[in-house]
């Protein structure tokens, strides 16, 4: 499947092409999404380049990525699918700028794209080119990247709230804790992969700024340029911040765990030598021997049941002393 834009007026007009051989030569941008052969042959024909296949994109090496060819420029970066979902993930996408082209190449539904896509057709700057449109994703990626890391950083400050509440209110609540920890180790998992994307976008970007000295762009589009980088290694670093964050939290998180253990545990053991001097006590009177006094004592029964009671206070008081309770 493809889509093609053509400009139009103070817009850009999503053309409606039922053939792929017959697409308009005024083509701005040709996005390709999960493309067939003859979607491929027919883009390669119209804007003269070597469209990449799905392996081709999955290459993590810099010179698979990012390389000019033909007098194309091919740039592959990573971004963000799904990230409202519980299973948000990564998808390699393609950017080929051919002359004054773009031809985007992706096998998911970034959502920047549907944003550019809409924000175009209401208007855009008069002699719109594929340098700008690509401008445009470009800043759209990363406005999404600081959005999933604005909202990655309030859950994260809710769960450490959770956490750090009162014992009184979240003392025994193992369900709680376990929803806790799928919370932390799915943010974890989303902020690794934004930082994967940025790092990507990044070097995305240096490449952009490099061959674009010896080509004739704007002021704007440079300048433009360099506040992504700037956007980008600040992100960078908040992501960073983020991941410190949520290995804090996670570390927070199993040492109350093992905190409620402990005191689980030293509950029993109190209880244990609470009760070890009445079970003696009942132990000697229960051994039966002929020749014990006490066997045939009128208040024998009631004597012993008050023993083993003082028996027990006493251990407990002495704990409550040394504030080992």
């Amino acid at each position: 499947m493809f889509s093609v834009f053509v400009p139009s007026e103070s817009s850009l007009k999503k053309a409606a092409i039922t053939d792929p051989a017959n697409l308009p030569e005024n083509a701005v941008w040709v996005d390709l999404v999960n493309p067939s052969g003859a979607e491929d042959r027919a883009v390669e024909k119209l804007a003269g380049i070597a469209v990449p296949t799905r392996e081709d994109m999955q290459e993590i090496e810099i010179s698979s990525r990012l390389y000019i060819e033909n007098g194309a420029r091919y740039m592959t970066a990573t971004l963000m699918c799904h990230s409202d979902s519980d299973m948000p993930r990564t998808t390699a996408v393609t950017f080929i700028l051919a002359g004054h082209r773009l031809v985007t190449v992706r096998y998911d539904q970034p959502k920047p794209f549907a944003v550019v896509e809409a924000k175009l057709a209401r208007s855009c700057a008069p002699g719109v080119t594929g340098e700008m449109v690509l401008m445009e994703l470009l800043d759209a990626v990363i406005d999404r990247c600081a959005d999933i890391l604005e909202r990655v950083g309030a859950d994260i400050d809710q769960v450490s709230h959770e956490i750090f509440e009162p014992n009184n209110e979240r003392h025994g609540h193992a369900k709680q804790y376990s929803q806790i920890l799928a919370a932390i180790g799915r943010k974890g998992d989303l902020t690794s992969k934004v930082r994967e994307s940025l790092v990507s976008i990044g070097r995305l970007v240096t490449f952009l700024s490099a061959v674009v000295e010896g080509v004739k762009w704007s002021k704007d589009m440079r300048e433009q340029l360099k506040t992504m980088q700037r956007d980008v290694a600040s992100l960078s670093d908040h992501a960073s911040y983020l991941a410190s964050k949520i290995t804090f939290v996670l570390d927070a998180m199993l040492g109350v765990v093992n905190l409620e253990q402990n005191n689980i545990i030293k509950l029993f053991s109190v209880m244990a030598v609470v009760l070890m001097p009445p079970t003696l006590i009942a132990s000697i009177y229960g051994m039966n021997f002929k020749s014990m006094p006490e066997l045939e004592w009128v208040h024998g029964y009631p004597f012993a049941l008050v023993l083993m009671l003082i028996a027990a206070i006493v251990p407990y008081y002495i704990f409550k002393l040394k504030k080992w309770l």
